[in-house]
């Protein structure tokens, strides 16, 4: 496949959170390829403190798919993973957000089951998280973020990225 590059972010801190990370990357075959892939990382909670600490990773990956279908297809593979729907920024077992889909600037309403979705892409609070900077920056430092006017590392250079460690298997899994 010689598809559009995109980049993708996964978190999880419910269950099994490595074993998460793996089932999702793999269950994203054949849609999207996926070329390389990050660390993982361990990291404070965002947005909803009050709750364990994510494993995040950042994916480089090519697809055939549109943005859209790709958004479809990403939330099949949560559901596959086991996610169970929670409040926003509540614990996950996984979640996989769209960061970069080539140099594409986007905004789109879609329904997906009962549910609607805004994509915004590069994702709309990319440059406020150090968690996907840098796993985003170890793949791609040099990368434009569309929009932005400015590089991942320049963005992750912007951010206090102290509490964002590689993780350590076998630590208290």
């Amino acid at each position: 496949m010689t598809g559009t590059t995109i980049y993708l972010g996964l978190g999880s801190n419910r269950g099994d959170r490595l074993a998460n990370l793996q089932a999702a990357s793999a269950a994203l075959a054949p849609a999207v390829r996926v070329l390389r892939h990050s660390a993982v990382y361990e990291t404070e909670p965002w947005g909803y403190v009050e709750q364990a600490r994510f494993l995040n990773m950042a994916l480089e990956a090519e697809t055939e798919l549109s943005p859209a279908a790709l958004l479809q297809h990403i939330k099949q593979v949560e559901q596959q993973v086991g996610r169970v729907a929670s409040f926003r920024y509540g614990p996950r077992e996984i979640d996989i957000d769209i960061l970069l889909y080539a140099d594409l600037q986007l905004e789109l309403q879609s329904v997906l089951g009962s549910a609607e979705h805004t994509l915004q892409i590069p994702h709309p609070r990319l440059a406020e998280r150090a968690f996907v900077l840098v796993p985003l920056a170890e793949l791609a430092p040099e990368l434009p973020v569309p929009g932005s006017g400015r590089s991942v590392s320049q963005l992750l250079a912007a951010q206090d990225a102290s509490s964002v460690q590689v993780f350590q298997a076998g630590a208290d899994e």
